[in-house]
């Protein structure tokens, strides 16, 4: 049997690392690897960006909920308050 191509290694990464792969095409996979080091390099790489995306969006989703429309409304009460009076009803 064939080992995999790079590019093979490639189209099959997602697969890989949700353990989604057929036990046959797991094992060319691993092979590859084992006599591959910038697949090993590109793989490592490739999990290091999910993770740090992940980080990201999750950082991204607490600043939104920390940052919520509160301030903003407070802000433009705060204003018209002291334009006009009284708040908007």
């Amino acid at each position: 049997m064939r080992l995999l191509t790079c590019l093979e290694v490639i189209d099959f990464l997602g697969a890989y690392l949700d353990e989604e792969l057929p036990s046959d095409v797991r094992g060319r996979f691993d092979e590859h690897v084992a006599v591959c080091p910038a697949c090993v390099d590109y793989i490592e790489t490739y999990r290091q960006t999910k993770v740090l995306t992940r980080h990201a969006a999750e950082d991204e989703a607490r600043a939104a909920d920390d940052d919520g429309p509160e301030p903003l409304v407070q802000a433009i009460l705060a204003a018209w308050t002291e334009r006009r009076g009284d708040p908007p009803p």
